[in-house]
C-alpha cells in the first residue's frame, strides 16, 4: 500500500539509449512514447482510466513536479510543488528538479539522472519540445517503468507550462522529446521517442494528498488537509497518527474519519478535511474505500508533517 521512493525549449530524450537510425522500424519489446498502454497493467478495480486535469496558472514560484510511487502492486504518478531557481524557463526548471533532485516524500522515486544538457520550447499549438542529453537515461529499468518515466516527464512538462500560463489549459498539450536534438532514440532501451505525446490515462495516483506536503510545518489549531481522488464522488477513509518524537518514530492512532471526493467535474475529485491539532509530529493517511467491499481500503497515500 505504501509507495516507493526514489529513485527549455529544445529537443531530445535519451535512454540507456538504443539508436534506431533514421528509420523507426518496429522492434520487439519497444513501444512508442505516444502509445504506452501496451505494457502498463490495466488499472485495478475502481480506478478510472483518466489523466489528471491540467494544472491552472498560479503566481507562486513553486514548480509542479511529478514523481513515481507504488500503491497496491502498481506504480503511479504523484505531484509535489517545489521551490525552483530563477534561471531557465519554468518548464526547464521543473524538469531539472525531476531529473536531479530527491522527492520530499521518501515514498517517491525517479529513474531519471541529472543531464548535462536540458532545454525546452513551446510552439503555438500547445506542443512542448524537450531536448535532453542521453545521460539522463542512465538507469536500468524494465519496460513498464520506462513508460512511466516518460509519462512522468510529460506530466511535469505540461504541468509546469500550464502553471506558468505558457500554454492554453483549455486545449490538449503534447510533448515531443528529442535526444541531443534527434528523434527515434529508444529511452531506457524500451520507449521510442520523438512523437507528440499526451498525458496517459490511468497514470496518476488513485489518491494523493496535496497539502500539507511531506515534511512541512503548519500552525497549531485547525489544520486543513486537501487532496485528490480519481473517483469523483468516491468514499474515502482517513486517519491521523501522532508520531513519537523520542527517536523511535512510533505512531499512535489519534483521529480518523470518512470523507467524500467531490462529484463536481470542475473539482476533479478533490477532497478537504479540517482537524484540530496541537504541536507535534503527525502522519495523515488517506485511502479509497473499495466500491465492492466497504470494509476494504485501497490505494493509501501518507504524508508526514509537523504542527508548531
Amino acid at each position: 500500500m505504501g509507495r516507493v521512493r526514489r529513485a527549455a525549449l529544445a529537443l531530445a530524450l535519451p535512454a540507456a539509449l538504443l539508436l534506431s537510425g533514421c528509420v523507426a522500424t518496429p522492434q520487439s519489446g519497444i513501444t512508442n512514447s505516444s502509445s504506452p498502454s501496451e505494457l502498463i497493467p490495466a488499472p485495478a478495480s475502481g480506478v478510472p482510466t483518466t489523466s489528471a486535469p491540467l494544472e491552472t496558472a498560479q503566481t507562486s514560484n513553486k514548480a509542479p513536479v511529478y514523481w513515481i510511487g507504488r500503491s497496491n502492486d502498481n506504480a503511479f504518478l504523484y505531484r509535489e510543488f517545489r521551490d525552483v531557481p530563477d534561471q531557465d524557463n519554468p518548464v526547464t526548471r521543473a524538469l531539472r528538479v525531476m531529473m536531479s533532485e530527491t522527492p520530499l516524500d521518501p515514498d517517491f522515486f525517479t529513474p531519471w539522472q541529472n543531464p548535462k544538457k536540458l532545454a525546452t520550447s513551446i510552439s503555438g499549438k500547445n506542443v512542448i519540445t524537450v531536448d535532453v542529453s542521453a545521460d539522463a537515461f542512465n538507469s536500468n529499468v524494465d519496460a513498464s517503468m520506462a513508460e512511466r518515466a516518460i509519462q512522468q516527464l510529460v506530466y511535469t512538462a505540461t504541468a509546469a507550462a500550464a502553471s506558468a500560463g505558457l500554454i492554453d489549459a483549455g486545449q490538449q498539450a503534447q510533448v515531443v522529446v528529442l535526444v541531443d536534438g534527434h528523434t527515434d532514440y529508444v529511452a531506457f532501451n524500451h520507449v521510442r521517442l520523438g512523437e507528440p505525446t499526451s498525458r496517459g490515462a490511468g497514470m496518476v495516483a488513485p489518491v494523493w494528498i496535496i497539502d500539507p506536503q511531506e515534511g512541512t510545518s503548519v500552525a497549531d489549531g485547525s489544520v486543513k488537509i486537501s487532496g485528490r481522488s480519481t473517483v469523483q464522488g468516491g468514499k474515502l477513509r482517513w486517519a491521523i497518527l501522532k508520531v513519537d518524537g523520542d527517536g523511535d518514530n512510533a505512531k499512535t492512532a489519534y483521529l480518523n474519519g470518512n470523507a467524500t471526493a467531490s462529484a463536481d467535474s470542475t473539482q476533479s475529485g478533490l477532497f478537504t478535511l479540517s482537524v484540530n491539532l496541537g504541536p507535534g509530529n503527525y502522519e495523515v493517511r488517506v485511502s479509497q474505500v473499495d466500491a465492492s467491499d466497504s470494509a476494504k481500503e485501497v490505494f493509501q497515500d501518507t504524508r508526514g508533517f509537523t504542527v508548531k
